[in-house]
């Protein structure tokens, strides 16, 4: 069980004021989430020029905000960062003391962060020949991505394509340097909350409606975004109101071991 929570930020000239405020947001629902994935936290930021900053460390989040690198990451959002996500790690694979393990993870171009597990990782890494940089199945996810990612397009066709083969359960965020502009959510079988505000021009999302809840402490203006399961949702930062939605699917097992009738392993 990890906790994934983030800011999709639309274009805006936000006030400094505005900015500390969505920051104080991010952080409070990290310190929340920590009780999701104790062993590691992290954050990553992408900004429209594909530039970005990544900052994990083997802690809990508590701690992590502690640490000036944090506070070097959350000082770089501005007027033109597109997403900020933070993740905090339950451990499952992979030790948390190799922080490639941890969250947020890049995969190329691809930088994203994964609640669930994929158990059929290791025969798709080789299907597809896909190199590995760390022990944890959810880089299968970005290293997907990274696959149907290109400097003049993001092939979202086939990445869905390829995520129909993926076993077990996701819920994730990715974006890639390529096309910094465009956010990729999918809420697979795993929970994820969005909510947006017209005001900020922003889309808050967490694993547990009551990370924001936490957050917000009752601030009114944001609503939610009724989601289904099995989603893929594309959001745009020069317009985040017309975000686009369409299903993905995958074989949803919820235990390792035990498959769904008609899936053979």
């Amino acid at each position: 069980m990890c906790g994934q929570v983030g800011i999709i930020f639309g274009k805006k000239r936000r006030r400094i004021a505005e900015r500390e405020f969505l920051n104080e947001v991010f952080l409070r629902m990290l310190l929340h989430c920590e009780r999701r994935g104790p062993h590691a936290s992290g954050v990553a930021l992408l900004q429209t020029d594909g530039q970005f900053q990544l900052f994990k460390r083997p802690f809990r989040a508590h701690r992590v905000v502690r640490d000036p690198a944090f506070g070097a990451v959350m000082d770089e959002v501005n007027n033109h960062t597109t997403v900020l996500m933070g993740h905090t790690r339950w451990r499952t694979r992979g030790s948390e003391t190799n922080s490639r393990n941890n969250h947020p993870i890049r995969a190329g171009n691809i930088i994203g962060t994964h609640n669930g597990t994929i158990y059929n990782a290791d025969q798709l890494f080789c299907r597809f020949q896909l190199p590995r940089y760390a022990e944890v199945d959810s880089e299968l996810i970005f290293r997907l991505a990274d696959c149907f990612d290109s400097a003049r397009e993001f092939n979202c066709a086939g990445f869905r394509k390829a995520l129909r083969l993926c076993r077990g359960q996701m819920s994730a965020v990715l974006a890639s340097r390529h096309d910094p502009r465009a956010i990729t959510v999918l809420k697979g079988n795993k929970p994820l909350t969005l909510r947006y505000s017209r005001k900020h021009r922003a889309v808050l999302y967490a694993s547990e409606p009551e990370l924001i809840d936490s957050a917000l402490d009752d601030l009114c203006g944001w609503r939610d975004l009724d989601i289904p399961p099995l989603t893929m949702l594309r959001f745009n930062h020069e317009n985040l109101q017309e975000w686009e939605q369409q299903p993905f699917k995958f074989i949803c097992q919820e235990r390792k071991g035990t498959l769904p009738d008609g899936v053979i392993a």
